[in-house]
């Protein structure tokens, strides 16, 4: 009873301190992007808004028995869970692994497939929602206040225009530059802004630049995200009037990016787009006492924290002896998180981990480099932390990733597939033992700590901005209601060199006329 009367407490003193407590809807989407998503529900309830997922008994990571204050709506679906987490990994499989990566063609062509081939699973989770008319009409029942989605599983869109409420989109990446560009319409500056699977910067030479114009072509015109013919006609049927997916995206009120300026290259933004990298982190705990105890063996020498995340357990025995063997030859200790028979080469200075406490351990004091996939989660830690890093990138926005920190020089890159023993320990040797990746490191996480409001707090102010103002249309460019030719002036450009033509067209037979009329005249008062 106590319990209970505090937390009504609390509740209604944080209605009363930020607004009116509002009514979430939840989209969400699977491993990272749901580890981000809750951290911002779970500040939501803390201010005394009402969190209401939506998920599947399919679900990989959206654990409904958990003991949570977040409220779940689970449907059923025809696949199950195994099913699901095979496809998931078969995906992520064939891309870190079986994609020809020397072809381009054929890597994005291959790419497109597999893609495809997830987001017809994502939509029969769709329709099995929005086609659910008990499930709908509780839906409509409830009156939420905005719906919480995340565009890399689309649905959430639909559901808030079915729903006629607004909706906010938390995304890091999605394959091309699609959304952002078109569903966002954010300008897209190809000289400067590199395109998120090119491995650029924003320092690029005439060839790099000619380099991320082919990749800008390429995704206008021939890769695609999905199928658009499909989803186009389902979203059609479902809202009873002809639109589009990207239609349909374009109403997003905010879009909350998962990263910041630390680690983004300055490039031109809109009004409802804001950059909340980092938001999930926070200070380090104390580690579990038996691997305190290994870290402290470590004595001057520190630690090495080693993940490949949570979606790579099928790692080959010959990849996973070549990093142990570079592993062991390092003075560091070394905490590896990994999933598999123990590598024959695997040295008494390393520790095997099925899960470790990422975020503590790389807090600690002792740790001196974090070997990382580059996804966001680690990445921002590292950040937060300033640990530097050795980048073994697989797939997604990972490459693009360690670019980045790679260019800022706080990382270095090796490749997982064709990288020796002697390549990554020479990665390791050059990051722990050379001052300025430290140094560099130190100054990203000096700029993510100085922010005048936290991450986390951002995020939860727009999602609150929404709820208060029934959305944010005054924030949304007009250029949502231009075709593209509009977009670009290539109408305007257009109308003015045919006046321009004209003009010049109509000077010239002036200029022609005078010249036969004034030239003959002399002539004839000779021949006179």
């Amino acid at each position: 009873m106590k319990w209970t009367s505090t937390l009504l407490l609390l509740q209604l003193t944080c209605c009363f301190s930020f607004g009116s407590c509002g009514k979430v809807l939840v989209w969400p989407t699977e491993y990272s992007h749901w580890i981000n998503m809750k951290t911002i529900l779970d500040e939501l309830i803390r201010r005394g808004h009402e969190a209401t997922v939506l998920t599947s008994t399919a679900s990989i990571l959206v654990n409904p028995n958990e003991k949570s204050t977040i409220k779940y709506e689970i449907y059923p679906t025809a696949t199950t869970k195994d099913n699901f987490e095979s496809l998931f990994m078969q995906m992520i499989s064939k891309w870190t692994y079986d994609i020809p990566r020397d072809t381009f063609f054929e890597y994005f062509s291959q790419m497109q497939e597999m893609i495809w081939q997830y987001m017809d699973h994502i939509q029969k989770l769709c329709k099995e929602v929005v086609y659910n008319r008990k499930l709908m009409t509780k839906l409509k029942d409830s009156r939420f206040d905005v719906v919480l989605a995340d565009p890399v599983g689309p649905c959430g869109e639909l559901l808030a225009q079915f729903l006629n409420v607004s909706f906010v989109y938390s995304l890091r990446f999605s394959p091309g530059y699609t959304w952002g560009k078109y569903s966002g319409a954010v300008p897209f500056p190809p000289s400067y802004v590199p395109i998120i699977m090119s491995e650029l910067t924003d320092k690029m030479t005439f060839m790099e630049r000619v380099k991320n114009m082919i990749y800008v072509l390429y995704f206008d015109f021939w890769f695609k995200s999905f199928d658009e013919k499909k989803w186009d006609q389902f979203y059609s049927e479902v809202l009873g009037r002809p639109t589009t997916l990207l239609e349909t995206m374009r109403k997003a009120d905010i879009w909350l990016i998962r990263t910041y300026w630390d680690l983004e290259f300055p490039r031109p933004l809109l009004p409802n787009y804001d950059f909340v990298g980092g938001l999930h982190c926070k200070p380090a705990k104390a580690l579990p006492k038996e691997m305190e105890d290994f870290v402290q063996s470590s004595g001057e020498n520190g630690v090495v924290v080693f993940s490949l995340g949570s979606m790579v357990s099928n790692m080959t025995e010959e990849r996973a002896n070549v990093i142990a063997s570079a592993l062991a030859q390092i003075p560091q200790k070394v905490i590896w998180r990994f999933n598999g028979k123990k590598p024959a080469t695997l040295g008494t200075n390393t520790r095997l981990y099925k899960w470790i406490p990422q975020n503590d351990l790389l807090g600690h004091p002792k740790t001196k480099a974090f070997i990382t996939h580059g996804g966001t989660n680690g990445v921002y830690e590292a950040i937060y932390h300033g640990i530097p890093m050795v980048g073994i990138p697989l797939f997604a926005d990972q490459p693009q990733n360690i670019i980045h920190l790679k260019a800022k020089g706080a990382a270095v890159r090796v490749d997982f597939n064709t990288m020796s023993s002697t390549d990554l320990l020479s990665a390791m040797k050059t990051v722990i033992n050379d001052p300025s990746y430290k140094e560099n490191a130190m100054k990203l996480s000096r700029i993510q700590h100085d922010q005048p409001v936290k991450p986390l707090d951002r995020a939860v102010f727009w999602i609150e901005f929404v709820m208060r103002h029934k959305g944010a249309k005054h924030l949304r460019p007009a250029a949502h209601d231009l075709t593209w030719f509009q977009y670009h002036s290539l109408d305007v450009i257009g109308f003015l060199l045919a006046c321009v033509a004209s003009v010049i067209v109509i000077i010239s037979k002036l200029f022609l006329f005078c010249w036969q009329k004034f030239a003959k005249t002399p002539n004839k008062k000779k021949k006179e």
